[in-house]
Parts: C-alpha cells; sequence; structure tokens
C-alpha cells in the first residue's frame, strides 16, 4: 500500500469511506483538497473550526481517533516533516542562520489537544510563541564544541598510553598462536590492504571535513562527533586493557619493546617518561600504519572500524536524504574498509564486529535522544542525566533536531566577517565606556563594574545602557 505522505485526495476519500467518515469525504477532499500529508497534520480545532465546521462531537472524537491512529502508523513521515505524530506537539525544527538568529515559524497549532481540553481559545497559541521560540533556536555554543574536543584530545592520549602497555603484554607468538577465525582462515592475507583500508577512511575524512565547512550547524555537529568519537575510544581502552588477545597473524611481527639501556629496574619515572614518549609517536601518527605506527595487542576492539562506521554515520546522517550517489559511496567506503582491515589480518572478526556494532548502537541511542528531548519527561530526563551524563551537559539547550542546511562560500564569508566586526564593536564599546566612566568620575570616588559592562554583549545587542555602580570611599 502506498504511503499516506503521497496519498492524493481521491485515496484519503476511500480512506474516510472505509472508516465510516463518509459524509465528511466531500468536504474535506473536494472542498478543502485535503491528500495526505494535510491529511496528517489535521488537529481537532481544525474540525471544530471554520472552514470545516463540523457541529457533531461525537464525529469529531470519532474522525480525530482515527486521524491519529494513523499518524501513530506513519510516525516516520510526520517526523520527517517535523511533527510529532502522538501528542501532536509541533517538534522543533529549526531554521537558523550559523548563529542561530533566525527561526521559522510554523503554521500549525503547536498545543492544540492542551488548550482544547483546558477550554483555552485556539489563539491563544500565539501568546506563547515568543516565550518558546529562544528556546527552539539551535545555538552553536562553540565554549561546548571547544570542550568536546577537549574530551576527545585526552581520550586519545589515554588511548596512545594504553596501546603503549598493551603492546609490551602481547602473548608470546610461539606459545600463544592465532585463535581460529572463521574470516581469517578462509581469506588469504593481502599485504596491502590494511593501507588501503586507511586511505579509504582519509577519504572519508575529507567528505566529512567538507559537510563541516558548509553545514550550517557546523558547531553542533562538531561538538557531536567529537563526543561519541572520545566516548567509543574509551571504551576501546578499557577492552584493551582488560583482556590481551594473541596475535591475529603469523605476519605480524609483536614483541615488547626493549627498555633503553639506562631504564635501570625500578626507576619508575624514567620508564614512565619512556612510556609518554612512545605514546607521543602513536598519538602523532594517529595510529596509522601509513603515518609509520606499529603497535600490537590493541585488538579488541578495532579502532580503524570505529573510525570509518562513525565517519559514515555522521556523514549520512547530516547530508540530505536524496543525495543517494553519496550515501552509498559512504558506506561502500566502510563496508571496503572493514573487508580491508581483516583481508590484512590485523584483527580478528569479533574485534570488527563489536568495534562496528558499538559504534553505530552508541551513534543511533545518542540522535535518537537528542531529537525526541521534547517529549522526555522528568524521570527520562533524571535517568538520562544519571547514565549519560555528556549527553545531557551537551545537549542541554538543544531540544529539536538539527535541519540539514547549508551555507554557500559567499555566506560562511559573510558571516564570518559580521561576526569579527560585531565582536570588534562590542569590544571597543566596552573600552570606550569604561574609559569615559574613568574620565567622568571624581578624584574621591571609585567604580565598581560588574561583568557585564566589560563585556558589553548584551547591552549593546538590546540597546539598552550598562548600569555601573558608583561607590564612595569610606
Amino acid at each position: 500500500m502506498e504511503p499516506v505522505i503521497n496519498w492524493n485526495s481521491r485515496e484519503v476519500s476511500i480512506w474516510l469511506e472505509k472508516k465510516g467518515h463518509s459524509k465528511y469525504s466531500r468536504i474535506l477532499t473536494e472542498d478543502h483538497c485535503i491528500d495526505g500529508r494535510a491529511l496528517l497534520l489535521i488537529n481537532e480545532s481544525d474540525l471544530k473550526s471554520p472552514p470545516i465546521s463540523i457541529n457533531v462531537l461525537g464525529d469529531i472524537k470519532r474522525l480525530m481517533l482515527d486521524i491519529r491512529q494513523l499518524k501513530v502508523e506513519n510516525r516516520q513521515s510526520l517526523l520527517q516533516l517535523g511533527f510529532d505524530p502522538i501528542s501532536l506537539l509541533t517538534k522543533p525544527v529549526c531554521s537558523a542562520h550559523v548563529y542561530g538568529t533566525q527561526f521559522r515559524p510554523d503554521p500549525f497549532n503547536f498545543y492544540d489537544d492542551i488548550h482544547m481540553n483546558h477550554g483555552s481559545d485556539v489563539t491563544a497559541t500565539s501568546s506563547h510563541s515568543s516565550e518558546f521560540e529562544e528556546d527552539r533556536r539551535l545555538k552553536p555554543e562553540i565554549w561546548k564544541a571547544l570542550i568536546a574536543m577537549g574530551y576527545l584530545f585526552t581520550v586519545t592520549w589515554i588511548t596512545a598510553f594504553v596501546m603503549v602497555i598493551v603492546h609490551d603484554r602481547v602473548p608470546d607468538m610461539k606459545k600463544y598462536p592465532p585463535l581460529p577465525d572463521i574470516f581469517l582462515d578462509n581469506v588469504p592475507y593481502i599485504p596491502w590492504a590494511f593501507h588501503m583500508c586507511e586511505l579509504t577512511g582519509t577519504v572519508l575524512c575529507f567528505v566529512w571535513l567538507a559537510v563541516l565547512v558548509f553545514h550550517k550547524h557546523r558547531f553542533i555537529l562538531l561538538r557531536r562527533f567529537f563526543a561519541l568519537s572520545g566516548t567509543v575510544f574509551l571504551l576501546r581502552c578499557i577492552t584493551m586493557i582488560i583482556t590481551s588477545l594473541s596475535v591475529p597473524g603469523i605476519h605480524l611481527e609483536c614483541t615488547p619493546r626493549q627498555k633503553p639501556a639506562y631504564l635501570d629496574d625500578g626507576n619508575f619515572l624514567g620508564e614512565m617518561v619512556y612510556k609518554m614518549q612512545q605514546a607521543y609517536v602513536i598519538w602523532r601518527g594517529a595510529g596509522m600504519s601509513i603515518q609509520g605506527v606499529r603497535t600490537c595487542g590493541d585488538y579488541m576492539f578495532s579502532g580503524h572500524t570505529v573510525a570509518l562506521t562513525m565517519l559514515n554515520f555522521f556523514i549520512t546522517e547530516y547530508t540530505p536524504r536524496d543525495i543517494y550517489l553519496l550515501h552509498t559511496f559512504s558506506w561502500l567506503l566502510n563496508m571496503f574498509g572493514i573487508f580491508f582491515i581483516l583481508s590484512g589480518h590485523e584483527h580478528y572478526s569479533i574485534d570488527v564486529f563489536i568495534a562496528f556494532y558499538i559504534t553505530s548502537r552508541l551513534f543511533l541511542y545518542y540522535h535518537t535522544l537528542a531529537n525526541n528531548q521534547a517529549l522526555s519527561n522528568n524521570v527520562d530526563s533524571c535517568r538520562t542525566r544519571i547514565w549519560f551524563p555528556l549527553f545531557s551537559f551537551f545537549e542541554s539547550s538543544c531540544s529539536c533536531m538539527v535541519p540539514n542546511e547549508y551555507e554557500s562560500l559567499t555566506e560562511i564569508a559573510e558571516n564570518l566577517a559580521c561576526s569579527t566586526y560585531n565582536n570588534y564593536l562590542v569590544i571597543k564599546s566596552a573600552i570606550k565606556t569604561q574609559i569615559l566612566l574613568l574620565r567622568a568620575l571624581p578624584s574621591n570616588q571609585t567604580v565598581q563594574i560588574g561583568p557585564t559592562s566589560l563585556v558589553g554583549a548584551r547591552a549593546l545587542r538590546s540597546r539598552t545602557p550598562i548600569v555601573l555602580i558608583k561607590k564612595k570611599d569610606k
């Protein structure tokens, strides 16, 4: 059966007759051209109010009940349109400039059922629009993106240090041969495969950087990418250090590093400095063999698979759905990259499978929570703060789906120039205000300047004067 969102007026009429509402078929489909999309967006106030004006309360309730059921069955279609099908509250879909200064108003009633149940007039929603507009606006919150970047930076250092430790703990290949593996036992070793995996990851990385450059909400995307990547790699540190698996391929030369002669037994500080130096080499090369980094023991789970999968999911999530060629290309790179990892016999199949599963599930869970925050209750919010504290922090002010909106190079340059100039005016105004204040004060008075006068941003935007508090000497 064709999706409701693609129904024409004739198919809507057939559905109304099937549900026993044939007497309203003509007024809805012929007089008011209700098709599938319009049917999914009808609310109770539309049925009661002109121009439809159904006067029989029972008919209104029965028709609305069937429409609600239709909305629940077509939840995904409504989510794509920006509406929640259960409560009929509009899911906020923001249309902000790069700094979130514009909101796209929705012509439909945000709170139809709430106002109808309490006997409020439908027009009462307009009084709430300004109150909730600020909450629905997407704010870049660059400082959160910087914190997320610091979080990922710290995790990558921890990962590099753990890789040094597990390399020195790698089991002896003579005593512990490679474990049985269905894929590795049946696919021959390809020497150049692992390098190809890293090249596919590099291509995906450049595609993701291009998406970030042109996406309007690039700072929200950045903090989500940093937060999710840091969390997955932190989990990887735990799994690596808990259990050391045997080397998966006999071609790998995995022996503990020889300590320098100057490191005597018991020289803990010198040994830590040596390990930090080795960790820096791994961190500098991003753990990639094409950068000359070779490590062993970091098998559970595959960091390369994590990077490939994370890049693929972010590219496909934050690019328009109708760019099928890009999405197919991204998935092919992801799958071929995984194949190259296994063909190079650098990881067991279980390492790759668990890496893909954990990365994809964490990505989907995070975005499901982020896109449905407006529907969560107090219990869900409390549970989220306990079990997902990073999510609660980074997404505290983002209660709507992030639309895939892009800017041209001209718009990016204009926004950057305007932002730089505005910051210059704010700083210039704050400095000039304080200079004039100091000149105007008598010699026997001092001034107490609050933090708002130093920044001056809010006062400049609102065109309200800055209040300075004078205090006389005692």
